[in-house]
């Protein structure tokens, strides 16, 4: 039987009639057979590749031919945008079997969620955060709720699976399989990732079910790629307004401010332009995506946040100023274009500085490669257990302390703590008394409440730190969210004080600081606004790839005459690094190590240089420099890194002694964790040990000169 002949007949009717299918695509069909033979999945498809659909074909014809109860189905997205994107969509398939479906996310207002806990739906949409704070809420019958859950869709699986929100919603799964008390079906669907069947283990948690991962193959569309070099943000809006006239334009940038400056600049050009992130409200922001779906001569300037398969309909170009830090992210942004028929994928990067061409050119090199980041979850992710010690205790009314593993037993999350390392978690908050033990049950303690318990626990819902945001208004309607700290210095400054959001300059007519309200009026002119988080450190894969392009000949089909210029000035500029050893240069009281190694390799190297040489080394994504007292002489530095690697360092004392340390927070359950899993937290998040002596291993054979002085610890 074919996977259509497998689905209900009246999901058949519907596919064929309603939707006027007349036959599936590969994906849907390998997807079909594998959720009804019972399997968790990874799904892999290109963006508007169908995976919605085949996750849902399925388990809607499994719902309708075993009558589900709700809430049967659980779809999770990493952002509230998709959701609002998805419940339509996912609605009108339900609806073909006589099947309901609700979104529940902050923005959705308090009857809505009644009326849904009143008559809960068989689909509900959410995100990890709002179902923690459902679980955690006395108003929300939870074991009711989930008594009836079969099966759980993750959407853009890779962004959940490498990160502290993976982590999160690992744990949710398991604490939502006691709940109902079966051997919940795990749908993830994901259009890039590296190493698909490391994120099926993931998705696996303690489900016994076996595991597929459906990924159709198939030739891929020649993509249609070029970088040019634009030198300025202005001349990016200028390139942007003359390239593709009369057709819809996707511009991606990497920061709120950077999608602020770009909107102002088009805008003051005559080019119809809509603004669309994270800090702008959703009525803005749905309003922004609404106007450019339903346009044709405009474009819409996003963040990240559009990568993520919302749909923006029919795109015709996808631009991208200076370049992504990943080949996934390039990868979800091309993937927006291409979808008709006869269209090809593209992408044009429009970079702003030198570096930001020899940037995209290296992701470019990747792609042609078909190289993409392997994702790689944590599997001893201990603040996130002690996130969970405390949500369970708020959940569960106090907790037993030997009933809490069997809540979060089988999350990959913490496959890899030990029973001592569980239990050296829960000693630690006791001693710190951020738990408490009430006759027997674990509760919030003093130091627990006083650093989780405001707001009714509303900081415990997320794993993140979330800044502190002034909410703007105009005319009683929210435009969106600025920095605290950036209000508070812009207000302090000369007036009229004046920012840009949502594309439109405001000036500031009163802050209601104790109620966080900023009520704003239109303006002539104003600055971009500022919000909180610094670049990425570059991987080492990606400035290897840096590496090769600055070293080879080959000029890429994709570059422009001015990004061929611009990369012949950063060849003959870098053409001491042709030479097959990593090189050193020597400038005036100076020396530069050019290792290519990331940026997280070489935040632990320059700490060690530091300790040994002196306070004054800067480090870089591709190169360390050693100035002034800790730049006397290149054979020193290298014979000080002969002596590191045979001594196989950096080591994993270095690696805990140089992380980020007491000055740099990785997470707001820092206080929660004994002083070595804090360290081992820390390194892992601020260093990269293995690149690190990588680095080091192709460089500290190079031969030291005789007689090169000893270097010793600089004293203070």
């Amino acid at each position: 039987m074919s996977g259509f002949d497998r689905l209900g007949s009246a999901l058949q009717y519907q596919i064929a009639n309603t939707l006027g299918w007349s036959n599936l695509r590969p994906v849907q069909t390998q997807t079909i057979d594998a959720v009804l033979d019972g399997k968790n999945c990874v799904v892999l498809a290109p963006t508007a590749g169908g995976k919605t659909e085949a996750a849902f074909f399925p388990l809607l014809s499994a719902m309708d031919a075993s009558d589900w109860r709700p809430v049967s189905v659980i779809y999770l997205s990493p952002i509230r945008a998709l959701l609002n994107n998805q419940v339509d969509r996912i609605a009108r398939l339900g609806g073909m079997v006589g099947r309901r479906a609700f979104k529940w996310h902050g923005d959705v207002g308090q009857s809505e969620r009644r009326r849904f806990l009143r008559e809960p739906t068989d689909i509900l949409l959410t995100t990890p955060e709002s179902l923690e704070a459902m679980l955690m809420s006395k108003r929300v019958p939870s074991r009711d709720l989930f008594g009836g859950l079969q099966a759980v869709v993750i959407d853009e699986v890779h962004a959940f699976a490498a990160d502290d929100r993976g982590a999160h919603l690992s744990a949710i799964l398991e604490r939502l399989v006691r709940f109902c008390g079966r051997d919940v079906q795990r749908i993830g669907l994901s259009a890039t990732v590296g190493n698909p069947d490391e994120i099926l283990r993931w998705v696996q948690g303690s489900s016994h079910r076996n595991g597929f991962v459906v990924d159709p193959g198939g030739a891929k569309k020649r993509a249609d790629l070029s970088i040019d070099y634009v030198g300025g943000l202005e001349n990016a809006a200028q390139v942007i307004r003359a390239l593709h006239p009369g057709r819809k334009r996707l511009v991606f940038v990497d920061s709120r401010r950077k999608a602020e400056e770009l909107g102002k600049l088009l805008a003051r050009i005559d080019v119809v332009t809509f603004v669309t992130h994270g800090s702008l409200s959703a009525s803005q922001r749905a309003d922004a995506e609404r106007a450019f779906q339903e346009g044709s001569d405009c474009v819409i300037v996003a963040t990240s946040a559009l990568e993520l398969g919302i749909d923006v309909g029919d795109l015709d170009h996808v631009l991208q100023i200076d370049s992504p830090p990943t080949v996934a992210s390039f990868l979800q942004r091309m993937g927006r274009t291409g979808r008709r028929d006869g269209a090809s994928p593209n992408c044009t990067f429009l970079c702003t500085s030198e570096n930001a061409v020899l940037q995209a050119a290296a992701i470019v090199d990747l792609y042609r490669r078909s190289w993409v980041e392997p994702v790689e979850p944590s599997r001893r992710a201990a603040h996130i257990l002690a996130h969970q010690i405390l949500a369970l205790a708020i959940d569960r009314g106090g907790i037993v302390r030997g009933d809490i593993w069997g809540w979060l037993e089988g999350a990959t999350a913490f496959a890899d703590l030990t029973r001592e390392d569980r239990e050296s978690i829960v000693d630690h908050m006791l001693n710190r008394s951020i738990l408490a033990d009430h006759d027997g049950k674990l509760w919030l303690g003093e130091e627990g409440e006083r650093l989780y318990g405001r707001a009714n626990f509303e900081a415990l819902y997320a794993v993140f730190d979330v800044p502190r945001l002034i909410k703007v208004t105009a005319d009683a309607r929210e435009v969106g969210t600025v920095d605290a700290d950036f209000l508070r210095v812009l207000t302090g400054g000369e007036p009229p004080a004046a920012f840009t959001l949502a594309g439109q300059p405001w000036e500031v007519v009163h802050v209601d600081w104790p109620r966080g309200v900023c009520v704003v009026r239109p303006a002539k002119d104003a600055r971009a606004a500022r919000w909180s988080g610094g670049p990425r450190f570059l991987s080492y894969a990606l400035c290897q790839a840096m590496r090769r392009v600055l070293v080879g000949d080959d000029v890429d089909p994709a570059w422009s005459k001015r990004a061929q210029s611009t990369m012949t000035t950063l060849r003959e500029e870098h053409r001491f690094v042709r030479n097959e050893e990593t090189p050193f240069v020597e400038s005036v009281r100076e020396i530069t190590w050019w290792n290519f190694a990331g940026g997280a390799a070489n935040a632990l190297l320059a700490k060690m240089f530091e300790r040994e040489l002196g306070r004054k080394v800067v480090t870089r994504n591709t190169s360390i420099t050693c100035r002034e007292n800790a730049a006397r002489s290149s054979a020193a530095i290298r014979e000080l890194m002969v002596s590191w690697m045979r001594a196989e360092r950096p080591s994993r004392e270095d690696v805990f002694e140089f992380a980020a340390g007491d000055e740099t927070r990785v997470s707001k359950f820092e206080p929660c964790l004994p002083t070595p899993l804090l360290r081992e937290l820390q390194a892992a998040r601020t260093v990269d040990h293995p690149n690190a002596r990588r680095a080091l291993a192709t460089t500290a054979v190079l031969p030291v000169a005789p007689h090169s002085p000893v270097i010793g610890r600089t004293k203070p």
